[in-house]
């Protein structure tokens, strides 16, 4: 039979929930030495996110871009490459779509799903360019990306200026109502939360990495690069036309997920004083993930949990912002960690098999 231990090291979904209730843990002791009620807060997060019907909805529609994020990292991760560029592929991808939204006149079944492709075309476009500079230069896909994120963001704001912008205002005009992605049967089944279809969009996304990097022959090939890029080579695997084709695909999910969070949520683009930070999110959901394609809607849905059901922990318990971004960090950090927790477990089946 299987020691418990061992059914703990295979198991990896029981590493995460542990590593998740010590870091909530570790955060209510934080909150009792601020004087507040910890179980009193956790119980205002859980509210705040799970209450009530729109409470669902919206923690859905938060969960959502962070999937394609998540999803977008942990690709390039798979195939050896650090994306950076997430935040600049999403930007791109919801001006994009929102350039089909507003310019074009079509019946919403081409309308929609047309926006929708443009939008992570444009961003896996966005994200070649670095894995073009990677494979033919040389150039660290850590500068280029990052560097692209802020060409991104000014790019953005001046085609969103001097092209699509609204009179007097600091967006652009409506998007076309045969491109959204919500409608408003959706809407009133979750009480006026914003949750929309680019959920199904996010999930669709989720297979196709798992068939991509685990079910074809290019899979492969990509997964081989990372792991050796030499070892590739002398196998015959092209691993600079690899390298571009790995951040291309990264850059398609990035900028799917600026395009829908366009065509569901917004409706609009706006000139952006600073970045959303939905890359950078997307970077800690990968890595919660452990760099899968479930992982990453675990992920997903642990940060956007934490992110929405935040308010209500600062509404309905007064433990200030400061505190609440404390703990989930170390949430986030354990999370990270659960390396150690796997070799704690594992030194104690080793005791146990010396003893026996």
């Amino acid at each position: 039979m299987k020691t418990l231990s061992r059914w703990l090291l295979k198991e990896s979904i029981i590493i995460p929930l542990i590593s998740v209730f010590v870091g909530l843990l570790i955060g209510a002791i934080i909150m009792l030495f601020g004087g507040y009620n910890p179980v009193e807060a956790y119980q205002a997060l859980f509210k705040k996110a799970f209450g009530n019907i729109y409470g669902i909805g919206e923690t859905i529609r938060t969960i959502t871009p962070l999937i394609f994020t998540g999803l977008a990292v942990a690709f390039a991760f798979r195939t050896g490459l650090f994306n950076i560029g997430a935040e600049g592929q999403f930007i791109m991808g919801s001006l994009a779509a929102a350039y089909v939204g507003i310019m074009l006149d079509l019946p919403a079944i081409i309308h929609m799903p047309l926006a929708v492709i443009v939008g992570g075309v444009v961003g896996g476009l966005w994200g070649g360019i670095a894995g073009y500079l990677k494979a033919s230069r040389g150039v660290h896909e850590v500068i280029t990306t990052i560097m692209l994120n802020w060409i991104a963001l000014y790019l953005s704001n001046y085609l969103i200026r001097e092209y699509l912008i609204e009179k007097g205002q600091q967006k652009s005009v409506t998007l076309a109502e045969s491109s959204w992605l919500s409608f408003a049967f959706l809407t009133d089944m979750f009480n006026n939360a914003r949750i929309h279809f680019g959920i199904l969009i996010a999930l669709l996304c989720a297979v196709v990495f798992y068939v991509i990097l685990q079910k074809m022959k290019q899979g492969y090939e990509l997964r081989s690069v990372g792991l050796n890029p030499h070892a590739a080579e002398y196998a015959g695997i092209n691993v600079k036309g690899n390298i571009v084709k790995a951040m291309v695909v990264s850059g398609m999910f990035a900028g799917l997920g600026g395009a829908v969070e366009v065509l569901g949520v917004t409706h609009n683009v706006i000139i952006l004083p600073a970045f959303q930070g939905y890359g950078f999110d997307g970077i800690a959901v990968a890595l919660l993930g452990g760099n899968t394609a479930f992982g990453s809607i675990v992920g997903a849905f642990l940060f956007g949990f934490l992110s929405f059901g935040a308010t209500g922990m600062k509404l309905g318990a007064g433990v200030p912002f400061e505190i609440i971004n404390i703990v989930i960090a170390l949430v986030i950090y354990f999370v990270a960690s659960r390396l150690i927790f796997k070799r704690l477990l594992n030194a104690l089946n080793v005791n146990k098999q010396e003893e026996q």
